[in-house]
């Protein structure tokens, strides 16, 4: 019984928590928009979620990791998310005399997009529990 609701909140949870991480990598972008030759990244959202739905070990060349403060492997350089999704670089649309390639209006049209799903994936999750217990309930 606990596996079946486990995996009828899988989908959400694992969305939401990489919607969370992309939050993080697009708040540093816009806290390093001045820092030079700070390159912006991001990942592929579509694909991530994907490869974490598929996925129930760290992918071959990713350490895994027990707590979030432990440093990573030699394959972990920071170019991977914790649960093994690569972190890509934005190309920049134009060059900048510094080497920085965070567009402002780019990251905050992405960060506003990211946290409106991340909100929607909250209503979803609370949709299932509120049907759940009504359920339970025979409401």
């Amino acid at each position: 019984m606990i596996g079946k609701l486990d995996a009828h909140m899988r989908f959400n949870e694992t969305a939401l928590g990489l919607r969370s991480q992309r939050q993080e990598l697009l708040a540093s972008n816009i806290a390093n928009a001045d820092t030079p030759n700070y390159k912006a990244r991001d990942i592929d959202f579509a694909s991530a979620l994907q490869g974490a739905l598929a996925r129930t070990v760290p992918p071959a060349g990713v350490l895994a990791q027990s707590a979030a403060a432990h440093i990573g492997g030699a394959g972990q350089r920071g170019d991977y998310l914790p649960n093994g999704t690569p972190v890509l670089y934005r190309t920049p649309a134009q060059a900048s005399a510094d080497n920085n390639t965070v567009d402002m209006d780019v990251e905050r049209n992405q960060f506003t997009d990211n946290a409106l799903r991340y909100e929607a994936g909250i209503t979803f999750i609370n949709m299932q529990i509120r049907g759940m217990l009504s359920a339970i309930q025979g409401n």
